[in-house]
């Protein structure tokens, strides 16, 4: 039953660009894309552990020197760090950290976080590059 009710006439117009009217809003869709990414980084990992685990190493590193991997993993690599800064820097809001019943100050909260990062980083570097 299709009537011509004022309800079917009337169709507001989509706006497929809404996100740019707004910084918060444009960050929050990037972020939200750069999920992709991080997948990717993910499975490319599986790759390679399966790999390492299944002797087939050389074919794999073969394909990770090919030059649109290369250039795949390092928009994989700023798109996951602008996923991670940007999540980090959004724990204060999602995260009430009291002490002495005084809530903690924003900044103390993303400098932790971000420093654990930072360290987390440079001990996987350490494992991984000093052989």
């Amino acid at each position: 039953m299709t009537g011509d009710t004022r309800a079917d006439a009337y169709r507001p117009r989509r706006d497929r660009l809404w996100f740019t009217r707004s910084r918060g809003y444009t960050v929050f869709v990037l972020r939200e894309l750069t999920s992709v990414f991080v997948a990717w980084s993910i499975v490319f990992l599986l790759m390679l552990v399966d790999a390492v685990l299944g002797g087939s190493l050389p074919e794999f590193a073969a394909l990770a020197a090919r030059p649109w991997m290369i250039a795949l993993n390092v928009v994989a690599l700023a798109a996951t760090v602008f996923h991670a800064v940007t999540f980090l820097n959004l724990a204060p809001k999602a995260t009430v950290v009291r002490l002495d019943g005084r809530r903690v100050p924003a900044w103390m909260i993303q400098g932790g976080n971000h420093t654990a990062w930072a360290l987390v980083s440079l001990l996987i570097a350490y494992v991984v590059l000093r052989s």
